[in-house]
């Protein structure tokens, strides 16, 4: 078993990343302000390892509750979140029950929104099953819902106990969902970790392969990142932001599909390749920068060019990003390949973006 500490003022936790974690509650019993416990998952899960991880916590002398919610981005609203909270509230939970995350980014971003909103606050506890919930999602303490005019648009920083990162739930993982949790991967190469990214060019094969190895150190290392960065600015006051390269034009292509029609991670992807031709545009980066980043992604099986949602239609809905500030929205761009910065993007620099990486130019 691998952990990484996040070193958070008040809230520190740890984050254990290994196979076969879910067959042992020994880490989660001892976090319990009292044995008992809400886990929060959804249908595509509950029936893979609800029923491991509720007889196990039983047996522990856990009263369990479970919510079972919809599955997917659709449903990252309002009424899902309500599910919840009306379960929690027929049962009776109290301010000591912990509320256990069992899924994805949808179910660990909605069950710590809960967490932190139920009672002014309960603890909760993030148990990630996708390789984007384990890199990235599950680790910093974001939660929140979606709305139908922006992506995540209303939640809290809201830090979990513990994260418990269970390779071996990846193989349950259908390979869209796999490649789409690889964007996020990627990412922390591009914004500041250029040995990493050089790392994955070499081992990307591998990793789409599922070598159990390489998705060990990748998770790590993923979390390694991300854990410094969110110790440093919990509440993503300057350097955390780093962390939302791609995501201006892909909360865009989400929100202008529809949530759900492309996953998280493939709208990331596509993004960082238009903040990709931006950062060219500034004069950052080269033809040939583009063409490496263009390359990892493809090999991720990833998309590298955006819907044609139209100019206006991208603007517009990049304006609803939680970045804009008086007005000017702030854009994750690259100095160079492992060298990102928080800048703002002239109406040329956009529309040269968009025309390289929208499908309406091809």
């Amino acid at each position: 078993m691998r952990t990484v500490h996040v070193d958070i003022d008040q809230a520190p936790y740890s984050i254990l990343i290994g196979e076969g974690l879910l067959q042992s509650v020994a880490a989660i019993l001892p976090l319990l302000a009292q044995k008992r416990v809400a886990i929060v998952t959804n249908e595509t899960i509950a029936p893979l390892y609800l029923a491991g991880l509720v007889t196990q916590l039983q047996q522990a002398g856990v009263e369990c509750q479970s919510i079972i919610l919809p599955d997917g981005e659709k449903y990252k609203t309002w009424e899902s979140l309500n599910q919840i909270f009306d379960a929690l509230l027929t049962e009776r939970a109290e301010r000591k029950t912990t509320l256990i995350a069992l899924g994805g980014g949808v179910i660990g971003d909605m069950t710590g929104f809960a967490a932190a909103v139920y009672q002014r606050g309960v603890p909760f506890i993030q148990i990630p099953t996708t390789l984007l919930a384990q890199v990235d999602s599950s680790v910093g303490g974001k939660t929140a819902i979606n709305h139908p005019l922006g992506k995540n648009m209303l939640g809290a920083f809201y830090q979990p106990k513990l994260v418990l990162a269970d390779l071996s739930t990846l193989s349950t993982l259908p390979q869209r969902e796999f490649s789409a949790g690889m964007a996020e991967v990627i990412k922390y190469g591009l914004i500041d970790d250029l040995e990493f990214l050089v790392w994955l060019e070499q081992n990307i094969d591998g990793l789409m392969a599922r070598d159990t190895e390489l998705i060990a150190y990748a998770v790590e290392r993923c979390c390694q990142n991300k854990a410094r960065i969110v110790a440093a600015d919990e509440k993503e006051m300057g350097q955390r932001a780093l962390l939302n390269l791609g995501h201006t034009f892909g909360h865009a292509i989400e929100a202008g599909l529809g949530y759900g029609a492309w996953l998280h991670g493939e709208a990331v992807a596509a993004g960082m390749v238009l903040a990709t031709y931006a950062s060219r545009a500034m004069g950052h980066l080269t033809d040939a920068d583009v063409a490496r980043v263009i390359s990892l992604l493809e090999r991720a099986a990833l998309p590298v060019v955006s819907p044609a949602l139209g100019h206006d239609r991208y603007k517009a809905l990049m304006a609803q990003d939680k970045k804009v500030d008086a007005g000017r929205i702030k854009f994750i761009l690259l100095r160079a390949l492992g060298d990102a910065y928080i800048g703002e993007l002239p109406e040329v620099a956009i529309d040269a973006a968009l025309l390289s990486g929208c499908e309406l130019a091809k």
